[in-house]
């Protein structure tokens, strides 16, 4: 049974939720956001809180049951998003790295023989403060997927630590060469 799925969504002031058939419109103070969930769940609005059923209780398909829990979650982050909004930060370390924004591009110079310019899609905003790049908008997966793209321009290497990372991320750092050379003489 799904945990996940039992749990009621709050709505905050401000929100404005529509279900049409399996159709769901929210709309916030920072956006417009809609979702297409699967025709084995019911959504209800009751006041300002919403329930995600399965329209056979008795129903124990592990596929079923798998969406009751996924489709409550994604609810859940649309809300948020058009309400408060997401934002990742990356951090760029090494010498000579850098970003800033031109038009609605980020360029970035990593050390490559020419600048990287990434292209910002529509909906998300990128700032640029010294060596942090924060990426924000209202869709969790979008906001995701930008910033893993753009760390993917450059992982951080585990000799130096060079390259782009999250702000909370850990990169593990190898000894190299020196160190083994040394303990063989």
């Amino acid at each position: 049974m799904s945990r996940v799925g039992k749990k009621f969504i709050l709505v905050p002031e401000g929100v404005e939720v529509n279900i049409q058939d399996n159709h769901l419109n929210i709309k916030g103070p920072k956006g417009f956001l809609e979702l297409d969930y699967d025709f084995c769940l019911k959504v209800e609005k009751q006041e300002n809180m919403i329930f995600v059923l399965r329209c056979n209780p008795k129903d124990r398909a592990r596929q079923t049951k798998a969406l009751w829990g996924l489709t409550r979650n994604l609810i859940n982050n649309i809300i948020l998003g058009v309400s408060q909004g997401f934002e990742k930060k990356l951090e760029i370390q090494g010498v000579g790295y850098r970003a800033n924004v031109q038009d609605k591009k980020l360029v970035l110079e990593l050390g490559f023989s020419h600048a990287v310019e990434y292209s910002i899609p529509d909906g998300i905003e990128i700032k640029v403060e010294k060596n942090i790049i924060s990426v924000s908008g209202i869709d969790k997966q979008e906001v995701g997927q930008v910033a893993a793209e753009i760390r993917f321009l450059r992982p951080p290497e585990p000799y130096k630590g060079k390259g782009i990372r999250y702000v909370d991320e850990y990169v593990r750092r190898k000894v190299g060469k020196k160190a083994t050379t040394e303990g063989s003489k």
